[in-house]
């Protein structure tokens, strides 16, 4: 999973990629927040649901099949977490993976 979002943040990118792992108290169960920013064009809030659907490819510019985030959503969701896309501090886009953190 983290290996596809940092594979389209730096396809994406124009000079730069931030990563950052925090883990979260959520309640019953602790969290992993992954959060992969770049500095790309991004994505308008109404594009952002559909770059999430299998097989979707909102730009044929840079080579891909518009699966891997698709599978990353479903992989989350088998996992117990999900991913959303959101506008990036960096002016690009910033994906936020969210999974169940391991027992301590």
């Amino acid at each position: 999973m983290a290996g596809n979002l940092l594979d389209n943040a730096c396809k994406w990118a124009k000079s730069g990629v931030k990563v950052s792992v925090r883990r979260e108290d959520g309640g019953r169960r602790p969290f992993v927040t992954l959060v992969i920013d770049d500095d790309g064009a991004g994505l308008p809030p109404e594009d952002r649901e559909a770059a999430l659907a299998r097989g979707s490819r909102l730009d044929e510019s840079k080579p891909g099949s518009g699966l891997g985030l698709s599978i990353v959503v479903e992989l989350a969701r088998i996992y117990g977490g999900g991913l959303t896309l959101e506008a990036s501090e960096l002016g690009g886009l910033s994906a936020r993976l969210r999974l169940p953190a391991a027992g301590d």
